[in-house]
């Protein structure tokens, strides 16, 4: 049974750090895209941060030099370090597990098989 389970969401003004993590099962991690996706209530989602399976990393051009996406082969997890956070941060934030023919469309949520449910960023100004 193939699960992603996303944790270390909170509450957190602006200007703070939080470290997402996300544990994945049931399928063959090292053979797969991970990537970190957040929506915002009346909002589309839309693709944070993505890691290759080798390590090549794509950001949206909004969290650009204040978040880090990484991952731990070794124990199946995904990470998402996010510092300078600010209001418009706020939104669910969900990992996502796919084998894409084409990096460049990492931020495509449709082509992403397996999904986590989710935790919830509020940053407060």
């Amino acid at each position: 049974q193939v699960q992603l389970v996303e944790s270390g969401g909170g509450s957190v003004q602006a200007g703070g750090s939080l470290r997402l993590s996300c544990a994945a099962s049931g399928f063959t991690y090292s053979t797969y895209s991970m990537a970190w996706f957040r929506q915002a209530p009346g909002k589309e989602r839309e693709g944070v941060a993505g890691i290759t399976r080798i390590g090549t990393t794509n950001y949206a051009d909004s969290v650009k030099g204040r978040f880090t996406i990484s991952k731990d082969n070794a124990n199946n997890i995904l990470y998402l370090q996010m510092n300078s956070l600010k209001p418009e941060d706020t939104a669910m934030y969900y990992c996502a597990a796919g084998q894409l023919l084409y990096w460049t469309n990492w931020g495509l949520a449709h082509l992403y098989k397996y999904w986590g449910q989710g935790t919830q960023v509020t940053v407060s100004s």
